[in-house]
Protein backbone atom coordinates (compact mmCIF):
# COMPACT_ATOMS: atom_id res chain seq x y z
CA UNK A 1 0.00 0.00 0.00
CA UNK A 2 3.08 2.12 0.17
CA UNK A 3 1.86 5.64 -1.93
CA UNK A 4 -1.24 4.14 -2.95
CA UNK A 5 -3.09 7.45 -2.12
CA UNK A 6 -0.65 10.02 -4.07
CA UNK A 7 -2.10 12.32 -5.95
CA UNK A 8 -5.21 11.94 -3.44
CA UNK A 9 -6.52 14.58 -1.48
CA UNK A 10 -7.68 13.67 1.98
CA UNK A 11 -9.39 15.65 4.77
CA UNK A 12 -9.34 14.75 8.89
CA UNK A 13 -11.64 16.75 10.42
CA UNK A 14 -10.41 16.83 14.18
CA UNK A 15 -6.83 15.87 13.62
CA UNK A 16 -5.54 17.86 16.32
CA UNK A 17 -4.54 14.57 18.33
CA UNK A 18 -5.05 11.53 19.23
CA UNK A 19 -7.11 8.84 16.58
CA UNK A 20 -7.71 12.05 13.96
CA UNK A 21 -3.17 12.57 13.97
CA UNK A 22 -2.72 8.96 13.25
CA UNK A 23 -5.02 8.95 10.71
CA UNK A 24 -3.64 12.22 9.03
CA UNK A 25 -0.07 10.27 9.27
CA UNK A 26 -1.04 7.30 7.66
CA UNK A 27 -2.61 9.35 5.02
CA UNK A 28 1.00 10.71 4.18
CA UNK A 29 2.53 7.74 4.18
CA UNK A 30 0.17 6.58 1.78
CA UNK A 31 1.46 9.65 0.06
CA UNK A 32 -1.85 11.69 -0.01
CA UNK A 33 -2.27 15.29 0.65
CA UNK A 34 -4.34 15.49 3.97
CA UNK A 35 -6.15 19.05 5.19
CA UNK A 36 -5.51 18.80 9.12
CA UNK A 37 -8.53 20.66 11.10
CA UNK A 38 -9.18 21.25 14.17
CA UNK A 39 -9.32 24.53 16.77
CA UNK A 40 -5.74 24.20 18.57
CA UNK A 41 -2.68 26.23 16.77
CA UNK A 42 0.35 27.58 17.49
CA UNK A 43 -0.39 30.46 20.42
CA UNK A 44 -4.16 29.74 20.62
CA UNK A 45 -4.36 26.53 22.51
CA UNK A 46 -8.17 25.74 22.81
CA UNK A 47 -8.00 22.86 25.07
CA UNK A 48 -5.75 24.72 26.87
CA UNK A 49 -1.85 24.65 28.35
CA UNK A 50 -2.53 21.28 29.53
CA UNK A 51 -2.88 19.71 25.71
CA UNK A 52 -0.51 21.46 23.40
CA UNK A 53 -0.82 19.74 20.67
CA UNK A 54 -1.66 21.71 17.17
CA UNK A 55 -3.02 20.93 13.57
CA UNK A 56 0.47 22.39 12.38
CA UNK A 57 1.98 20.01 14.38
CA UNK A 58 0.18 16.94 12.65
CA UNK A 59 0.56 18.69 8.98
CA UNK A 60 4.13 18.32 9.27
CA UNK A 61 4.42 14.77 10.77
CA UNK A 62 1.96 14.50 7.26
CA UNK A 63 4.40 15.57 5.41
CA UNK A 64 7.45 13.81 7.55
CA UNK A 65 5.74 10.85 7.07
CA UNK A 66 5.98 11.35 2.93
CA UNK A 67 2.43 12.83 1.80
CA UNK A 68 1.74 16.90 1.48
CA UNK A 69 0.59 18.09 4.92
CA UNK A 70 -2.03 21.25 5.09
CA UNK A 71 -3.46 22.09 7.98
CA UNK A 72 -6.72 24.73 8.63
CA UNK A 73 -8.04 26.48 11.76
CA UNK A 74 -11.69 25.27 11.69
CA UNK A 75 -14.26 25.35 15.02
CA UNK A 76 -16.37 21.86 13.28
CA UNK A 77 -19.57 23.35 14.95
CA UNK A 78 -19.89 26.25 13.01
CA UNK A 79 -21.77 25.99 10.11
CA UNK A 80 -20.18 28.86 8.24
CA UNK A 81 -16.54 27.98 9.15
CA UNK A 82 -17.54 24.20 7.37
CA UNK A 83 -18.44 25.84 4.43
CA UNK A 84 -15.42 28.00 4.50
CA UNK A 85 -12.84 24.98 5.03
CA UNK A 86 -14.31 23.32 1.86
CA UNK A 87 -14.78 25.89 -0.11
CA UNK A 88 -11.25 26.56 0.37
CA UNK A 89 -10.31 22.88 -0.29
CA UNK A 90 -11.87 23.05 -3.60
CA UNK A 91 -9.88 26.12 -4.53
CA UNK A 92 -6.52 25.37 -3.46
CA UNK A 93 -6.60 21.30 -4.12
CA UNK A 94 -9.11 21.37 -6.94
CA UNK A 95 -10.54 17.64 -5.72
CA UNK A 96 -11.12 15.25 -2.28
CA UNK A 97 -11.22 11.58 -2.10
CA UNK A 98 -11.40 11.01 1.34
CA UNK A 99 -13.17 12.58 3.88
CA UNK A 100 -12.53 11.11 7.83
CA UNK A 101 -14.87 12.61 10.25
CA UNK A 102 -13.08 12.58 13.97
CA UNK A 103 -14.31 15.49 15.97
CA UNK A 104 -14.29 14.95 19.47
CA UNK A 105 -13.78 17.13 22.43
CA UNK A 106 -16.47 15.02 24.75
CA UNK A 107 -14.20 13.93 27.28
CA UNK A 108 -14.30 16.97 29.42
CA UNK A 109 -17.84 16.65 29.05
CA UNK A 110 -18.36 13.06 29.96
CA UNK A 111 -20.26 13.37 33.55
CA UNK A 112 -19.37 9.35 34.55
CA UNK A 113 -21.44 7.95 37.88
CA UNK A 114 -24.17 10.49 36.92
CA UNK A 115 -28.14 9.03 36.38
CA UNK A 116 -29.53 10.99 33.29
CA UNK A 117 -32.00 12.74 35.21
CA UNK A 118 -28.93 14.28 36.89
CA UNK A 119 -26.91 15.41 33.49
CA UNK A 120 -26.03 19.00 33.15
CA UNK A 121 -27.75 19.49 29.66
CA UNK A 122 -25.45 22.11 28.53
CA UNK A 123 -22.41 19.45 28.34
CA UNK A 124 -24.61 16.63 27.04
CA UNK A 125 -25.76 19.07 24.45
CA UNK A 126 -22.15 20.19 23.54
CA UNK A 127 -21.04 16.71 23.66
CA UNK A 128 -23.39 15.79 20.99
CA UNK A 129 -22.67 19.07 18.89
CA UNK A 130 -18.93 18.01 18.52
CA UNK A 131 -19.37 14.11 18.16
CA UNK A 132 -22.40 14.47 16.09
CA UNK A 133 -23.55 17.31 14.49
CA UNK A 134 -19.85 18.44 13.34
CA UNK A 135 -19.76 15.16 11.91
CA UNK A 136 -22.87 15.72 9.73
CA UNK A 137 -21.86 19.40 8.54
CA UNK A 138 -19.13 18.52 7.61
CA UNK A 139 -20.49 15.38 5.67
CA UNK A 140 -23.33 17.65 4.47
CA UNK A 141 -20.61 20.21 2.80
CA UNK A 142 -17.34 17.61 2.01
CA UNK A 143 -19.46 15.05 0.58
CA UNK A 144 -20.34 17.20 -2.49
CA UNK A 145 -16.79 17.28 -3.01
CA UNK A 146 -16.51 13.55 -3.82
CA UNK A 147 -19.52 13.51 -6.20
CA UNK A 148 -18.60 15.63 -8.03
CA UNK A 149 -15.43 13.27 -9.12
CA UNK A 150 -17.99 10.23 -8.83
CA UNK A 151 -15.97 8.56 -6.37
CA UNK A 152 -14.54 8.34 -2.60
CA UNK A 153 -14.27 7.42 0.98
CA UNK A 154 -16.20 8.88 3.91
CA UNK A 155 -14.73 7.34 6.98
CA UNK A 156 -17.14 8.20 10.23
CA UNK A 157 -14.72 7.41 13.57
CA UNK A 158 -15.89 6.56 16.72
CA UNK A 159 -15.42 4.59 19.86
CA UNK A 160 -16.40 0.39 20.30
CA UNK A 161 -17.35 -1.55 17.44
CA UNK A 162 -20.58 -3.50 17.10
CA UNK A 163 -19.72 -6.15 19.49
CA UNK A 164 -19.49 -3.22 22.03
CA UNK A 165 -21.85 -0.58 21.20
CA UNK A 166 -24.83 -2.76 21.20
CA UNK A 167 -24.71 -2.63 25.20
CA UNK A 168 -24.96 0.33 26.62
CA UNK A 169 -21.73 2.67 27.14
CA UNK A 170 -22.17 3.74 30.91
CA UNK A 171 -23.17 7.80 30.31
CA UNK A 172 -26.19 8.38 28.30
CA UNK A 173 -24.99 11.21 26.37
CA UNK A 174 -21.74 9.26 25.69
CA UNK A 175 -23.78 6.81 24.50
CA UNK A 176 -25.38 8.98 21.96
CA UNK A 177 -22.55 10.27 20.99
CA UNK A 178 -20.85 6.58 20.26
CA UNK A 179 -23.29 4.98 18.25
CA UNK A 180 -24.59 7.66 16.11
CA UNK A 181 -21.22 7.64 13.94
CA UNK A 182 -22.05 4.15 13.60
CA UNK A 183 -25.78 5.18 12.42
CA UNK A 184 -24.74 8.13 9.97
CA UNK A 185 -22.29 5.94 8.56
CA UNK A 186 -25.10 3.32 7.61
CA UNK A 187 -27.68 6.32 6.69
CA UNK A 188 -24.94 7.98 4.09
CA UNK A 189 -24.64 4.43 2.79
CA UNK A 190 -28.19 4.08 1.80
CA UNK A 191 -28.04 7.08 0.52
CA UNK A 192 -24.91 7.45 -1.50
CA UNK A 193 -25.90 3.74 -3.20
CA UNK A 194 -26.25 5.42 -6.96
CA UNK A 195 -22.96 6.42 -6.16
CA UNK A 196 -19.20 5.25 -6.13
CA UNK A 197 -18.58 7.05 -3.02
CA UNK A 198 -18.92 4.32 -0.19
CA UNK A 199 -19.21 5.69 3.68
CA UNK A 200 -18.24 3.31 6.46
CA UNK A 201 -17.74 3.81 10.49
CA UNK A 202 -13.85 2.52 12.30
CA UNK A 203 -13.29 2.18 15.56
CA UNK A 204 -9.74 2.18 16.89
CA UNK A 205 -9.30 -0.55 19.64
CA UNK A 206 -7.38 0.73 23.15
CA UNK A 207 -6.06 3.92 21.52
CA UNK A 208 -2.90 5.26 23.62
CA UNK A 209 -3.50 9.02 22.55
CA UNK A 210 -1.72 11.41 24.14
CA UNK A 211 -4.01 11.53 27.19
CA UNK A 212 -4.12 8.46 27.78
CA UNK A 213 -0.16 8.50 28.08
CA UNK A 214 -0.48 11.05 30.37
CA UNK A 215 -2.88 8.88 32.22
CA UNK A 216 -0.72 6.04 32.43
CA UNK A 217 2.51 7.93 33.18
CA UNK A 218 4.41 6.46 30.13
CA UNK A 219 5.27 7.31 26.57
CA UNK A 220 5.11 5.94 23.77
CA UNK A 221 8.18 4.66 24.42
CA UNK A 222 7.72 3.12 27.50
CA UNK A 223 3.70 2.28 27.30
CA UNK A 224 4.16 -1.20 28.09
CA UNK A 225 5.24 -0.33 31.80
CA UNK A 226 1.06 0.29 32.81
CA UNK A 227 0.34 -3.27 31.27
CA UNK A 228 0.82 -3.81 34.89
CA UNK A 229 -1.21 -1.46 35.74
CA UNK A 230 -4.22 -2.54 33.32
CA UNK A 231 -3.76 -5.76 32.05
CA UNK A 232 -5.89 -4.91 28.93
CA UNK A 233 -3.39 -2.13 27.59
CA UNK A 234 -1.35 -4.81 26.27
CA UNK A 235 -3.21 -5.17 23.42
CA UNK A 236 -3.41 -1.25 22.65
CA UNK A 237 -2.56 0.50 19.84
CA UNK A 238 -0.75 3.62 18.72
CA UNK A 239 -2.74 6.13 16.53
CA UNK A 240 -1.18 5.08 13.89
CA UNK A 241 -2.34 1.72 13.70
CA UNK A 242 -6.31 2.73 13.08
CA UNK A 243 -5.00 5.06 10.66
CA UNK A 244 -2.98 2.59 8.96
CA UNK A 245 -6.57 0.75 8.36
CA UNK A 246 -8.43 3.81 6.70
CA UNK A 247 -5.61 4.55 4.89
CA UNK A 248 -5.84 0.65 3.88
CA UNK A 249 -9.83 1.27 3.03
CA UNK A 250 -9.16 4.28 0.81
CA UNK A 251 -6.64 2.79 -1.24
CA UNK A 252 -8.80 -0.50 -1.77
CA UNK A 253 -10.49 -0.23 -5.04
CA UNK A 254 -13.34 -2.66 -3.73
CA UNK A 255 -13.75 -0.65 -0.68
CA UNK A 256 -17.51 -0.26 -1.85
CA UNK A 257 -18.05 -3.69 -0.21
CA UNK A 258 -17.75 -2.35 3.32
CA UNK A 259 -20.27 0.51 2.46
CA UNK A 260 -22.24 1.00 5.54
CA UNK A 261 -20.74 -1.62 8.27
CA UNK A 262 -19.17 -0.44 11.15
CA UNK A 263 -15.48 -1.68 11.23
CA UNK A 264 -12.64 -2.18 14.04
CA UNK A 265 -8.76 -1.44 13.37
CA UNK A 266 -7.61 -5.09 14.61
CA UNK A 267 -10.62 -6.39 11.95
CA UNK A 268 -9.24 -4.39 9.20
CA UNK A 269 -5.33 -5.43 10.23
CA UNK A 270 -6.54 -8.50 9.50
CA UNK A 271 -8.05 -8.40 6.25
CA UNK A 272 -5.31 -6.18 5.08
CA UNK A 273 -2.47 -7.82 6.42
CA UNK A 274 -1.39 -4.57 8.68
CA UNK A 275 0.92 -3.15 11.33
CA UNK A 276 1.52 -1.04 14.30
CA UNK A 277 4.29 1.73 14.11
CA UNK A 278 5.84 -1.29 16.57
CA UNK A 279 5.73 -4.40 14.43
CA UNK A 280 2.65 -5.72 16.37
CA UNK A 281 -1.17 -6.39 15.28
CA UNK A 282 -3.36 -5.45 18.68
CA UNK A 283 -6.60 -7.32 18.40
CA UNK A 284 -8.87 -5.70 21.28
CA UNK A 285 -11.85 -7.41 20.36
CA UNK A 286 -9.60 -10.82 20.78
CA UNK A 287 -9.27 -9.44 23.77
CA UNK A 288 -12.41 -8.71 24.92
CA UNK A 289 -13.73 -12.24 23.46
CA UNK A 290 -11.04 -13.83 25.78
CA UNK A 291 -12.68 -11.38 28.51
CA UNK A 292 -15.76 -12.65 28.56
CA UNK A 293 -15.41 -15.97 27.99
CA UNK A 294 -14.05 -16.12 31.80
CA UNK A 295 -15.88 -12.76 33.34
CA UNK A 296 -19.16 -13.53 32.77
CA UNK A 297 -19.03 -17.05 34.09
CA UNK A 298 -17.84 -15.72 37.17
CA UNK A 299 -19.94 -12.74 37.48
CA UNK A 300 -23.04 -14.76 37.18
CA UNK A 301 -21.60 -17.68 39.76
CA UNK A 302 -21.39 -14.82 42.24
CA UNK A 303 -24.67 -13.66 41.77
CA UNK A 304 -25.99 -17.20 42.37
CA UNK A 305 -24.23 -17.65 45.71
CA UNK A 306 -25.04 -14.12 46.56
CA UNK A 307 -28.60 -15.79 46.18
CA UNK A 308 -28.20 -18.60 47.48
CA UNK A 309 -27.00 -17.04 50.54
CA UNK A 310 -29.86 -15.03 50.93
CA UNK A 311 -32.42 -17.78 50.92
CA UNK A 312 -33.22 -17.66 47.00
CA UNK A 313 -32.47 -20.73 44.86
CA UNK A 314 -30.79 -19.27 41.80
CA UNK A 315 -31.79 -22.73 39.84
CA UNK A 316 -35.50 -21.71 39.89
CA UNK A 317 -35.31 -17.87 40.30
CA UNK A 318 -32.45 -16.63 38.04
CA UNK A 319 -32.74 -16.17 34.47
CA UNK A 320 -29.14 -15.46 32.57
CA UNK A 321 -29.15 -14.41 28.86
CA UNK A 322 -25.41 -14.17 27.99
CA UNK A 323 -26.11 -12.85 24.55
CA UNK A 324 -27.64 -9.32 25.99
CA UNK A 325 -25.23 -9.48 29.78
CA UNK A 326 -28.44 -9.72 31.40
CA UNK A 327 -29.80 -11.14 34.61
CA UNK A 328 -33.07 -11.45 35.56
CA UNK A 329 -34.72 -12.37 39.01
CA UNK A 330 -38.17 -13.68 39.09
CA UNK A 331 -40.98 -12.08 41.02
CA UNK A 332 -41.28 -13.10 44.79
CA UNK A 333 -44.34 -15.54 44.08
CA UNK A 334 -42.28 -17.63 41.82
CA UNK A 335 -39.16 -17.82 44.39
CA UNK A 336 -37.77 -14.61 43.42
CA UNK A 337 -38.44 -11.07 45.23
CA UNK A 338 -40.55 -8.26 45.03
CA UNK A 339 -41.78 -7.65 41.38
CA UNK A 340 -38.96 -9.33 40.02
CA UNK A 341 -35.60 -7.72 38.72
CA UNK A 342 -34.34 -7.07 35.30
CA UNK A 343 -30.49 -5.92 35.30
CA UNK A 344 -28.87 -5.31 32.38
CA UNK A 345 -24.73 -5.64 32.85
CA UNK A 346 -22.76 -2.43 31.39
CA UNK A 347 -20.39 -3.29 29.55
CA UNK A 348 -17.94 -1.43 31.59
CA UNK A 349 -19.07 -2.84 34.71
CA UNK A 350 -17.90 -6.92 32.92
CA UNK A 351 -14.49 -5.46 31.47
CA UNK A 352 -13.45 -3.00 33.94
CA UNK A 353 -14.67 -3.49 37.51
CA UNK A 354 -14.49 -7.00 39.27
CA UNK A 355 -16.85 -9.86 38.40
CA UNK A 356 -17.60 -9.92 42.11
CA UNK A 357 -18.31 -5.99 42.52
CA UNK A 358 -20.34 -6.10 39.14
CA UNK A 359 -22.61 -9.02 41.10
CA UNK A 360 -22.85 -6.85 44.06
CA UNK A 361 -24.64 -4.28 42.18
CA UNK A 362 -27.50 -6.27 40.87
CA UNK A 363 -27.47 -8.20 44.36
CA UNK A 364 -28.39 -4.62 45.98
CA UNK A 365 -30.61 -4.63 43.65
CA UNK A 366 -32.25 -7.60 44.98
CA UNK A 367 -32.39 -6.32 48.73
CA UNK A 368 -34.03 -3.12 47.55
CA UNK A 369 -36.69 -5.14 45.92
CA UNK A 370 -36.96 -7.85 48.59
CA UNK A 371 -37.69 -4.45 51.00
CA UNK A 372 -40.01 -3.22 48.68
CA UNK A 373 -37.78 -0.93 46.93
Amino acid sequence: MEQALRGKVALVAGATRGAGRGIARALGEAGATVWCTGRSVRGALASGPDRPETIEETAEQVTAAGGVGLHARVDHTVEDEVRGLFERVRSESGRLDVLVLDVWGGDALTEWGRPFWELDLAKGRAMLERAVLAHLAAARHGVPLLLERGEGLVVEVTDGDEATNRHYRGQLFYDLAKTAPMRAARGMAEELRDTDVTAVCVTPGFLRSEAVLEHFGVTEATWRDAVETDPAFAESESPLFVGRAIAALAADPRVGRFAGRSLASWTLAREYGLADADGRRPDMGAWFDRERVARWPALVESARRGLADRGIDPDAALEVDAERLRLTLRPAEEGGAGNGVHWPVQSFELWIETPEKAAAAFLARVDRARDGG
